[in-house]
C-alpha cells in the first residue's frame, strides 16, 4: 500500500494550465489586466484590485532569494526521505513571491539576495505527483564573487 502523501496538490479545472505547464519545464504567473500586477499563487481574481480579468504568464524563472531555513525533521511523507532541505521564499522577476524550495547548493551558500533560477522536481517513482517548481543558483555557488568568464 503506498503511503499518505502530504505535498500532493488539488489539481482542478482551474489550475490544471499551471500543472500542465510544470509538466512541460514552465512556470506560470498569473497577471491582471486590469491594474497590471502579477501575483502567485495562482488565484481567480487579482488580490491588488479584485479584477477577474486575469489570465496565465509565463513566468521568465528568474529569482532573488527572500529568505530561507533548513528544514531538518519533517516526518510526513515524503519529506522525512529528503531532509535536510531548504524552504525558501523568492521574489520572482515579475514581482510575485513564492514559496518553495532552494536545490543544488549549500545552505551555507545561500545569501539573501542571490540569483536564482526555477527547476522542475519529478517524482518518477509516483505518478500521482506533478512537477514541482523549485529554484536552484542561477550560476555555480563557488563562482558568485567571480567575474564572468570572456569568451
Amino acid at each position: 500500500m503506498t503511503a499518505q502523501r502530504f505535498d500532493l496538490p488539488d489539481i482542478d479545472a482551474f489550475t490544471r494550465p499551471y500543472w500542465e505547464a510544470a509538466a512541460d519545464g514552465r512556470l506560470l504567473i498569473r497577471r491582471c489586466a486590469a491594474c497590471g500586477a502579477a501575483h502567485h499563487y495562482p488565484r481567480e481574481f487579482c488580490p491588488s484590485c479584485w479584477s477577474e480579468d486575469v489570465a496565465w504568464e509565463r513566468a521568465s524563472g528568474r529569482a532573488t532569494l527572500y529568505t530561507w531555513s533548513v528544514v531538518h525533521l519533517n516526518d510526513l511523507p515524503p519529506f522525512g526521505t529528503r531532509v535536510p532541505y531548504v524552504a525558501a521564499v523568492v521574489d520572482l522577476a515579475e514581482g510575485p513571491r513564492m514559496m518553495t524550495e532552494v536545490v543544488g547548493c549549500e545552505p551555507s551558500d545561500l545569501r539573501i539576495g542571490q540569483e536564482l533560477h526555477v527547476r522542475f522536481r519529478t517524482d518518477e517513482a509516483d505518478p500521482r505527483a506533478p512537477a514541482v517548481a523549485v529554484f536552484a543558483p542561477a550560476r555555480p555557488v563557488d563562482s558568485v564573487d567571480q567575474p564572468p568568464a570572456v569568451p
